[in-house]
């Protein structure tokens, strides 16, 4: 090789390409250049030569290098290293998030928006009690006149008191009914039983008194016969006027009940638990119970409040079991089961303003308080009695004077009853 090429070899790139402006191997000027790689010999020490197209690339490592960072794989000269991406996996059934990305939390119930409920609620139940009790109001069946003055009438005392009567009326019961509930067909309207209900100014337990039904009495402008001819005679004003004259007690509200009445009221709340102290069977009656605590039908119960079988004094043991009765149907038409249920609830209200009559002062809010004395388990007794008279024409129950003025004299000045004649009843 001449010097010339030599030269020029020296001064070509490292890719082999001759020198612009010359042609490659000393060619003339239009001549074909000629193509070479120079040799190993030809290329010195120093010069830097391009990989051969057909060896493989260098791989690239995942790991960095000292100095370097990477980013999606590929490292970058200087900076902090970047963690490798990483596609983001599957949900899983616990894992909130899904394919379009993390659900929005769910949004907690304030404490305002309880109250509001709450607040909603309390109104719609106020609306509709006082709906019914306007209702119940309109359904009540007054008795004019039932309490009228007259000359010499007891002045009012402290304290509330109620004449509870149940009459023995057949109206409302078909002939079905009578022969059912073994009522007879007896004509007229006498009473079955009376109590007389104080309930007192203060805090003291109310008091239920039973007043026999065949008390010998001194009926006004009558003369002397049982108490409830007095009913038989003038009525209920007559028979409050004849209560108020034999006790001295103020009577600020009455109200009676009839037979069908009271089979209504029963069934209404769904029978009556009573604790039979004794098996009766009374054809009579149309009764026949087991001795035991059980649950009485509306037939039942007025069986059981009927019947004078059981008891050295049929008569005093009746009246026992018609205050046993009376609290044991209020505290179940007043419990939370009853009164919060509208299928029990409306239909209680409706059978008892159809079944009881009341003086014409009397309305739905004094109801009420009648049913509160009831419920709260009211001290009982029975007027006080010893030995019997003849009035009207048979015998009749002769009261014992000194204790049951005793016992009339605490209603009337709104103080208990004294506990010997609680026991005594």
């Amino acid at each position: 090789m001449s010097e010339e090429d030599r030269t020029r070899a020296m001064r070509s790139p490292g890719d082999g390409r001759p020198l612009p402006g010359r042609n490659d191997g000393g060619a003339r000027s239009g001549g074909a250049p000629a193509h070479r790689i120079p040799s190993a010999q030809q290329v010195p020490p120093t010069a830097k030569q391009a990989p051969p197209a057909n060896l493989p690339a260098e791989p690239v490592s995942d790991a960095p290098r000292a100095g370097s960072s990477r980013v999606y794989g590929r490292q970058r000269s200087g900076g902090s290293p970047i963690k490798p991406f990483k596609p983001k996996s599957e949900p899983t059934p616990s894992d909130p998030s899904g394919p379009s990305g993390p659900k929005p939390p769910r949004r907690r119930i304030k404490g305002r928006t309880i109250l509001t409920i709450v607040a909603a609620v309390v109104a719609l139940l106020l609306v509709a009690g006082v709906g019914m009790f306007f209702w119940i109001d309109s359904r009540l069946t007054g008795i004019p006149g039932v309490l009228n003055d007259y000359t010499g009438r007891p002045a009012d005392t402290p304290g509330t008191n109620w004449l509870l009567v149940g009459s023995d009326s057949r109206k409302g019961l078909s002939a079905a009914d009578r022969k059912k509930l073994a009522t007879g067909r007896a004509a007229g309207q006498r009473t079955d039983s009376m109590m007389l209900l104080h309930i007192p100014a203060g805090s003291d337990k109310p008091t239920l008194v039973s007043l026999p039904r065949d008390s010998a009495v001194t009926i006004p402008g009558k003369g002397r016969n049982k108490l409830n001819a007095a009913y038989a005679i003038g009525g209920p004003k007559l028979l409050a006027q004849t209560v108020e004259t034999v006790t001295g007690v103020h009577v600020d509200h009455y109200m009676e009940i009839g037979f069908a009445g009271f089979v209504d009221i029963v069934d209404a709340v769904g029978g009556v638990e009573i604790n039979v102290r004794a098996a009766v069977d009374d054809p009579k009656a149309g009764l026949k119970l087991k001795k035991g605590v059980q649950t009485l039908t509306g037939g039942q119960a007025l069986g059981y409040v009927r019947t004078r079988k059981g008891g050295a004094l049929p008569d005093f043991e009746r009246t026992k079991r018609q205050r046993q009765f009376l609290g044991a149907v209020v505290k179940k038409a007043a419990s939370p089961g009853v009164l919060i249920n509208p299928f029990t609830s409306i239909p209680l209200a409706m059978s008892a303003t159809d079944a009881v009559a009341v003086d014409e002062d009397t309305g739905a809010f004094d109801m009420l308080s009648l049913g509160l004395a009831m419920g709260d388990s009211p001290v009982t007794t029975v007027v006080p009695f010893g030995g019997n008279e003849i009035a009207g024409g048979g015998s009749a129950v002769k009261w014992d004077k000194e204790k049951a003025l005793a016992l009339f004299n605490a209603l009337k000045e709104d103080k208990p009853v004294p506990q010997n004649i609680i026991d005594a009843g």
